[in-house]
């Protein structure tokens, strides 16, 4: 009994300690617990609301998704019709354009076909009368017989009136051309009873002063100037070359400085004029002037055959000296060259201030010519000119420019047949060879 006593004691003590330690924080966790589960619950149902509200919400957007699905669908279609009809049109539009356009590129081609085959028969035309004029020519009688046709022509011709100058005087003008002309006036009359050895004293000191006037710009200025009173220019010529040259060539000089001159220049060309007017005149007293004449023309072919020899004489970076040498070595070739002939050329080349040499030949040859009242007609022909042809062609230019004529006779094969002539500036042109060049030329582009 005492042990069941105990034992009930333990138990009771076991339970108390249960009771008072044990059951309250089971009783508060199991508080918790079920506060957990409705707070869960709770939540659980606030869930499931909302997701009937998104279920709802969901469906509703569905809906609205179907309904702009439709308008979509329907402004699409009506936009793909616009664009449809838009793009038929602007295709006709271009369809057109594009006709147009073929219709005309069509037309070009035709036309530019056309041309070409214009061109090609011209040009195809042009050669083969070339090759049949040229085997026609080839024949002596029958070329001769072109020169023959022409002469005909230039017979028929009108008289002209030109004024026929050399290359040098034409390039003057008025008041320099009047002053030239009283300088030569002058000459005529101071060279007026001078012999040959006088004449070349005179025309060695006058190269002397051109080439002094060259060296000295400044003195050329001041003796070019153009004044109403010239004494102070004439005493400067008194005073800087009175005791180094003779009286005449002063009294030239004086003539000279007392001009009215267009430019500085031409005062040193004019100088260097009459200096060649004392050799020519020089060559008239020794009867020389043919045969001067003829070896300047000869000369300026020579010239014309060699452009290298021609660049070498006109070359202004060379010293006279050297130019003048150069052309001592080219002349003494020749032993036959007259002496006048070989003044006027050393006199003319070494006088060059930027010319060319051929044309300052050319330019002196026609001086010799016009010097006697004749011009100079330079003539070209494909081959040399029979002594009838040659003599018909002095009388029907001489008739023409009513002055006697001087006909220089160039060969070149190039002209086929006919002739080209040249008197000053003016030129008569009835060559073959232009004659063809002129039909290549106004065929069609």
């Amino acid at each position: 009994m005492d042990i069941f006593i105990g034992n009930l004691i333990g138990f009771a003590v076991i339970a108390a300690i249960i009771i008072k330690w044990v059951v309250p924080p089971v009783k508060g966790l199991m508080q918790k617990q079920q506060d957990a589960v409705r707070t869960a619950l709770a939540e659980s149902a606030e869930a499931a609301r909302k997701l009937a509200d998104a279920d709802a919400m969901h469906a509703k957007a569905i809906e609205n998704a179907k309904a702009e699905s439709a308008k979509v669908t329907d402004e699409a279609k009506h936009d793909s019709e616009r664009i449809a009809a838009q793009l038929a049109e602007q295709g006709g539009m271009d369809a057109e354009r594009i006709k147009a356009q073929g219709a005309q590129h069509v037309q070009l081609m035709r036309q530019q076909l056309i041309r070409q085959l214009r061109s090609g028969l011209g040009s195809e035309a042009v050669e083969k009368a070339d090759e049949l004029v040229r085997a026609h020519v080839a024949d002596t009688a029958n070329q001769a017989a072109t020169v023959d046709r022409f002469l005909a022509e230039l017979d028929e011709m009108a008289p002209s009136h030109a004024v026929i100058e050399t290359g040098a005087s034409a390039r003057l003008r008025a008041a320099s051309r009047e002053a030239q002309a009283a300088l030569t006036t002058e000459f005529d009359v101071v060279a007026g009873d001078l012999t040959a050895p006088g004449l070349t004293t005179l025309a060695a000191e006058l190269g002397s002063v051109a080439a002094l006037l060259i060296a000295e710009p400044s003195l050329t200025k001041h003796l070019a100037e153009p004044t109403d009173d010239s004494t102070a220019k004439v005493r400067l010529v008194d005073r800087l070359l009175s005791d180094k040259v003779d009286e005449r060539t002063a009294k030239l000089l004086r003539t000279a400085v007392s001009q009215r001159w267009s430019t500085e220049s031409d005062l040193v060309d004019s100088v260097e004029h009459t200096a060649r007017l004392a050799l020519l005149r020089r060559a008239e007293l020794e009867d020389a002037v043919d045969e001067v004449e003829d070896q300047l023309f000869r000369f300026g072919r020579i010239l014309d055959a060699q452009p290298r020899l021609t660049a070498l004489l006109s070359d202004a970076t060379t010293p006279p000296e050297g130019r003048i040498a150069l052309l001592d070595n080219v002349l003494n070739d020749n032993a036959d060259v007259n002496a006048t002939a070989r003044d006027l050329l050393s006199q003319t080349i070494g006088l060059l201030r930027g010319e060319r040499a051929d044309e300052a030949v050319v330019d002196l040859a026609e001086l010799a010519v016009a010097r006697r009242g004749e011009v100079v007609a330079h003539v070209t022909a494909a081959a040399e000119l029979s002594d009838a042809q040659r003599t018909r062609l002095t009388e029907v230019l001489t008739r023409i420019y009513g002055h006697p004529v001087a006909v220089q006779l160039h060969v070149d094969p190039e002209l086929i047949g006919g002739l080209s002539i040249a008197v000053g500036d003016e030129v008569i042109d009835g060559s073959i060879a232009s004659r063809l060049a002129a039909a290549q030329t106004q065929l069609p582009d």
